[in-house]
């Protein structure tokens, strides 16, 4: 056996998908059922399909979420309805939970590769004096980029691979289009951008001392609790990847995910 798999095999990864049932923009979405499964689901069983997750669960904060996860076999712990973010809910879920390395992964991702998930958990198998990961990916339009509903990330050795002594590590998340091409009068050549991509891995400790701290200025005006990282100081790795896709905010947003994934049954 590889000695990289060795290694692996002796870390706990745990991945936690946080579910608030009272969304603002699509209330009660984590249930949304007209693919014959509970949206939750769809993601949870692509959680499931990650080689180095060693557990999954489901982090809820309604019992309707509960019964729904006991209907297709997850392990779901009601939290408190009192956190402010996913994350917070996710810290009081597996604070008794003997695990290495924690991902958060978004209820509202039925479309997230597997193999996504590995690569941000990968990050901090692979660099031990880490405390943080996320991933990001390049931008296909201007439009895009200019959308302020989707999180830019300027990161260092952007357009560089990175080594054991350069690693990828974020300096500044928002919703403006960074960095700005004064130039070009806003946005210049779109490979010079990235995306954000949802998603987070923490080493379990450093995620309950961060969920402690308080939020801080930017974070407020942005509404990125990254940026309470960022504030205080920690390095946030950042994994690049090929393909993302949207999370499930909108009534709009499912009908178009649902009718994706029945033309995809259909071909099957």
């Amino acid at each position: 056996m590889p000695i990289g798999q060795r290694f692996y095999k002796k870390v706990k990864v745990l991945v936690c998908i946080p579910a608030r049932y009272g969304s603002t923009r699509f209330a009660g979405k984590v249930l949304a059922r007209e693919t014959g499964k509970f949206l939750i689901q769809h993601t949870w069983e692509k959680a499931c399909g990650a080689k180095l997750a060693d557990r999954v669960i489901i982090a809820a904060d309604d019992e309707k979420v509960i019964t729904a996860a006991k209907s297709f076999g997850a392990k779901c712990i009601l939290t408190s309805t009192e956190h402010q973010s996913g994350t917070d809910r996710i810290a009081e879920a597996v604070k008794n939970i003997d695990c290495d390395i924690v991902v958060n992964l978004q209820a509202d991702e039925p479309e997230i590769e597997p193999e996504n998930i590995d690569k941000v958990a990968k990050l901090l198998l692979e660099n031990p004096n880490e405390q943080m990961a996320t991933l990001a990916a390049e931008f296909e339009t201007a439009e895009q980029i200019a959308n302020p509903n989707i999180v830019k990330v300027v990161v260092t050795n952007h357009g560089l691979r990175a080594t054991s002594h350069g690693l990828i590590k974020a300096i500044y998340f928002s919703r403006s289009v960074i960095p700005y091409n004064r130039d070009k009068a806003g946005i210049g050549d779109i490979s010079q951008y990235l995306r954000h991509v949802g998603i987070y891995a923490y080493r379990k400790d450093f995620l309950l001392k961060f969920t402690a701290l308080e939020q801080t200025p930017l974070e407020k005006i942005e509404k990125l609790e990254q940026l309470r990282a960022v504030e205080n100081g920690f390095g946030i790795l950042v994994g690049k990847i090929k393909h993302t896709c949207d999370g499930i905010d909108t009534p709009q947003q499912y009908a178009e995910f649902v009718k994706k994934y029945k033309k995809g049954q259909k071909q099957k």
